[in-house]
Parts: C-alpha cells; sequence; structure tokens
C-alpha cells in the first residue's frame, strides 16, 4: 500500500520519492500517472502548434520565407550592399516567377467555405425527405432516385460547363472560360479561398436550385423526363442565368456602373445568398414544369368540390424540413466566403434565425384562424419560406427587419399555395409558393429593409467600403435599392420562365415528360422502379387513386 503522511504533516522529499516508488508498483496508480502524463504532454504540443499556426492562419498567407514572391520583395527593399567587383559575370539566372497577391489561399476562408459547403450539401438529405414526406407512398421511391440521379447529374455538368457559364470572366450574359475547370486560378478572385473550395460550395448551390424544381412535378413526371430538364437546369438555366447576378461581369453585377446596363441607376442588383439566383430560378423551373405536367391523376381542386391529395409521412416531411433549416446556417452564413467577417458571420446567421421562427409562427396561426387546425404542413412551409426571404438580404438587414421579412413570408406562402390551388395547379410539396413566390418577396424586401449599416459589397472585415452602404425606403434610402432590386428580380424571374416553357413544351412534343396513364395508375415506383417503399405494408385499396393500384398492372413494366 502507498504510504500517507499524517494529516498536516509535510513529506521530505526522500519520504516523496519513497511514495512515489510505492505507488509505481501498484497497476492503478501507474494507469492514473500515465493518463495524466499524456494529457499534460497533449496540452504542451496543443498549445505549442497554436502559438505556431494561429499568426499563420491569420495573415492568411501560405507562401514560405524562401518563396520567390517574397524573397523578391525583401530584394526590393533590402539596402545595397557593398559587394567586390566579380571576376567574371556569370550568366544571368532567369527570373523567378511572381506570386500575385490574389492567388495566395487563405486557410481559414478556404476551410470556412468547405464547411459551409458541406452543410449546404447535407440539405440534400432534407429536400429528400420534405418530397418523399409530402407525396404519395407509391411514388416514393420515385423521389429517392430522381434527387439522387440529379445530384449526380449536377456535379457532372457543374464541373464540366455550369461554373465556367457562371463564375468565369466572359460578358454580361455568360462566362466562357475554365470549362472542366482547366485554366482557373489558384483562388476565387481575391476571396483568398482555393478554387475547388469555392467550386464545391458553388455546386451545392446549383444541385439545391435543381432539386426544387422536381418538387412541384412529383407523381407524373416520367424518369426520362427527369434526366432531360434536369441536364438543361443544371448545365444551362441556373448558370447562365445565375452569372448575370453573381458572375464577375454579369449585366445585373455591373448593372447602374458608367457603360454598363442602365447607368443612370447608379445601384447593381444584389442577392447575398440567392433568394432570386437559387431560389426564384428553381421554383420559376418548377411553375413551369407543373403548369406543362398538369395535375395528377385524380386530384380535385377546391374549386370543384376537393382537395390537396394527403402527404403520406408527415414525420419524415417535417423532420426533412427541419434538416433543411439547418442547412441553411451552410447557405447563408458561408456566402461571406469570409471567415474573418466574425460579424458578419454571427448577424447573418442571427438574421436567419429570427426570418424562419417569424415565418413559422405567422403561417400557423394563419391557417389556424381560417380552419380552427394546428397545421404541420403549414409551420414547415411557413419557416421554409422566412429562410428562402431572408436569403437575399440576410448580410444587410438588422434582426427586427427579418423578423419583419420573416413575419411577411410566412402569410405569403399561404396565400401563394392558395392561389395555385385556385389556378388549377397541382404542386404536391408547395415548391413554387415557398421558393419562387418568397424568393421574390425576399428579393424586393431588401430594397425596404436594408438598415444602411453594412457595406453593399458584402463581406471585408480589413476594409469595409462603408461609404456604398445598403439603405431601404423604410430607412430613408429612397427607391434606388428597391427599383435596382425589383429589375433584377423581374429580369431574372421572366428569363427563367421563357426558357422553362421551351423546355418542357420540348419534351412534352416528343412524349418525354408526362408518366403514361397506365403508369400513374400502377404507381409510379411500380411502374419505374420496381418497387415500392413499403414493400412488407398492404396500402388500403380505399386511398385509390392517391394511393396504391387495386388491379393488375397493364402496362406490362415491371
Amino acid at each position: 500500500m502507498a504510504r500517507t503522511a499524517p494529516s498536516g504533516e509535510h513529506l521530505s522529499l526522500k519520504g516523496k520519492l519513497s511514495r512515489l516508488a510505492d505507488r509505481m508498483r501498484d497497476p492503478e496508480w501507474r494507469r492514473y500517472g500515465f493518463v495524466m502524463a499524456s494529457g499534460k504532454l497533449l496540452g504542451l504540443v496543443v498549445v505549442l502548434g497554436m502559438m505556431v499556426l494561429i499568426p499563420v492562419l491569420l495573415t492568411g498567407t501560405s507562401v514560405k520565407a524562401d518563396t520567390p514572391a517574397v524573397v523578391q520583395a525583401a530584394a526590393a527593399t533590402a539596402p545595397p550592399a557593398a559587394t567586390p567587383e566579380p571576376a567574371a559575370a556569370p550568366a544571368p539566372a532567369p527570373a523567378p516567377p511572381v506570386v500575385l497577391a490574389k492567388d495566395i489561399v487563405n486557410p481559414l476562408n478556404t476551410v470556412w467555405t468547405l464547411i459551409a459547403a458541406f452543410l449546404v450539401f447535407a440539405m440534400q438529405v432534407g429536400f429528400v425527405m420534405l418530397e418523399a414526406g409530402f407525396c404519395r407512398s407509391r411514388e416514393t421511391v420515385n423521389v429517392l432516385v430522381e434527387c439522387v440521379f440529379d445530384t449526380c447529374l449536377c456535379g457532372i455538368l457543374f464541373w464540366a460547363i455550369g461554373y465556367a457559364f457562371m463564375f468565369s470572366e466572359g460578358n454580361g450574359f455568360i462566362g466562357y472560360h475554365w470549362f472542366f475547370l482547366k485554366g482557373a486560378p489558384v483562388t476565387y478572385g481575391t476571396t483568398g479561398v482555393a478554387i475547388l473550395a469555392h467550386w464545391i460550395f458553388q455546386f451545392a448551390f446549383a444541385d439545391t436550385c435543381s432539386t426544387v424544381t422536381s418538387g412541384a412535378m412529383i407523381g407524373r413526371t416520367d424518369f426520362i423526363g427527369d434526366i432531360l430538364y434536369s441536364f438543361a437546369v443544371s448545365g444551362f438555366i441556373y448558370p447562365i442565368i445565375g452569372h448575370w447576378a453573381w458572375g464577375p461581369d454579369g449585366f445585373l453585377a455591373t448593372m447602374g456602373a458608367a457603360g454598363k446596363f442602365l447607368p443612370s441607376l447608379a445601384m447593381n442588383f444584389h442577392d447575398f445568398a440567392g433568394s432570386t439566383v437559387v431560389h426564384t430560378i428553381g421554383g420559376a423551373v418548377a411553375l413551369a414544369g407543373a403548369v406543362v405536367l398538369g395535375p395528377r391523376l385524380g386530384r380535385k381542386f377546391k374549386r370543384d368540390g376537393g382537395g390537396p391529395m394527403t402527404p403520406h409521412d408527415l414525420t419524415i416531411a417535417v423532420c426533412g424540413g427541419l434538416l433543411l433549416w439547418f442547412g441553411w446556417y451552410g447557405f447563408n452564413p458561408g456566402s461571406t466566403l469570409s471567415a474573418m467577417d466574425f460579424e458578419g458571420i454571427g448577424r447573418v446567421a442571427a438574421n436567419t434565425t429570427l426570418a424562419a421562427c417569424a415565418a413559422g409562427l405567422t403561417a400557423v396561426f394563419f391557417i389556424y384562424f381560417r380552419t380552427k387546425v394546428w397545421d404541420p404542413g403549414s409551420i414547415t412551409n411557413g419557416f421554409l419560406a422566412g429562410l428562402v426571404a431572408i436569403t437575399c438580404p440576410c448580410y444587410w438587414v438588422s434582426p427586427f427587419g427579418s423578423v419583419m421579412i420573416g413575419a411577411i413570408a410566412g402569410v405569403v406562402v399561404i396565400l401563394g399555395v392558395d392561389l395555385l390551388e385556385y389556378l388549377r395547379i397541382d404542386d404536391p410539396i408547395g415548391a413554387v409558393p415557398v421558393h419562387m413566390i418568397n424568393g421574390i418577396w425576399g428579393t424586393l424586401s431588401l430594397g425596404l429593409f436594408a438598415s444602411g449599416q453594412f457595406s453593399a459589397a458584402g463581406s471585408d472585415p480589413i476594409s469595409p467600403d462603408l461609404s456604398t452602404k445598403l439603405t431601404g425606403l423604410f430607412y430613408g434610402g429612397g427607391f434606388k435599392v428597391l427599383a435596382a432590386q425589383a429589375i433584377g428580380s423581374g429580369i431574372i424571374t421572366l428569363a427563367t420562365l421563357a426558357v422553362s416553357f421551351a423546355v418542357f413544351y420540348a419534351l412534352d412534343a416528343k412524349g418525354l415528360l408526362r408518366l403514361s396513364e397506365d403508369g400513374e395508375h400502377d404507381g409510379m415506383d411500380l411502374h419505374e422502379h420496381g418497387i415500392s417503399a413499403y414493400p412488407e405494408y398492404v396500402i388500403s385499396a380505399l386511398a385509390s387513386p392517391a394511393g396504391a393500384p387495386t388491379r393488375v398492372p397493364v402496362s406490362g413494366k415491371k
């Protein structure tokens, strides 16, 4: 047993060494001592590592002291030294390559952008769950396969042509460099974000836009038609129209400048994280698809004495909506592309949260006063509408403005659902009211609620250009920002609708868009994919035609 000193008595050095020797013979004390020593050593290593890494990360430079750029800079600033005349002049060495400041990768910004990209990509799980929950059980497998296929297709297309069309230099309408990422620079612009990290982040955005489209077309779109319109959206519609607002020389991004589009306006179009570029484009494509397809078989609208078809699993749908909310913390704060902008990131995250909360509350109360029912679908689409609306103005509005934007969005989404019901447009998950209509509202809201406190250029924590603050109508800024937002939103919405209707009518004319009547009666899962999502359950025929088929399939497909 280990020796212990009587209470209040201090051991001598010899006694302490003797006690240590006794304890080291005890297996429990040896294990304890090893853990303590390991912890202290690990803590020391962490502290020393932080002392080395933090200064490097904060400077944002990955150039070593002996790289050509540093050597050139030192040579340029060092005083000339007196050197003896050489016997023979050596052959001049080739000039070392110059490393430009904009080509230096900022580690913190790159890691921040990648984390945000992973969060945005995780939204695909939310979209799959939301669509699968709101659809009928007979088309659940189709939702799963379509969403995964669309993600894979979008990745290849955005690598090959989409990123080049959208983010490379070209003209005001389209980029035409960096196809297959060939010739792309080390970093994206002056952000310090490695170009491939920026590509992954923007691929996740493109995938979101394409997935939004499918929600309004559930239950009656042929899988070949799914593939073809997804090819058009991911490869051409989203990146080319998106270039107008987000490209380095897009005509809406440079609008108001001398020699550019509408120079007299003196204001360019702003969309911080994509209320227009991602959500309005996706929602407009969804609207065109739903109109050309027509409603699902058996769908009766309220004005005809019917109502929406019942979702088959609200648990999955609501959980999917909450996953989307979580992913939005990559969508909006990540769009700063700057881990240095601590205040901006916090403001964007808080504004995103407040808008979603306000929209969910106003939507569910609005429905309750009409139906006396606390509806799960309405509160879910309500907070999603608030998230869509705040995506554009999240950097430039105050928390109060975010609450107001979200509160209005929660009412707008319900009125949007009513409008589609009146127009007999079948949108099973509410993609058009949530994404297109509230994407437009969120874009316009910047012209009303921009608080005039923050730089129009967005994230620049080192030297923000506060001379170009965005100030909306309600904060004394007049109509200039609102006019620019209305022009940009209107152009993108109308252009997207025109191109989308052309694509869908062309597919429909070739018989590639709408599933056959027999196939729809059989159920998309059995007809297109040969399996039910719930094969162990016998689904009641009382739900037909919204439920499972009640007859032997006649299509011949298994």
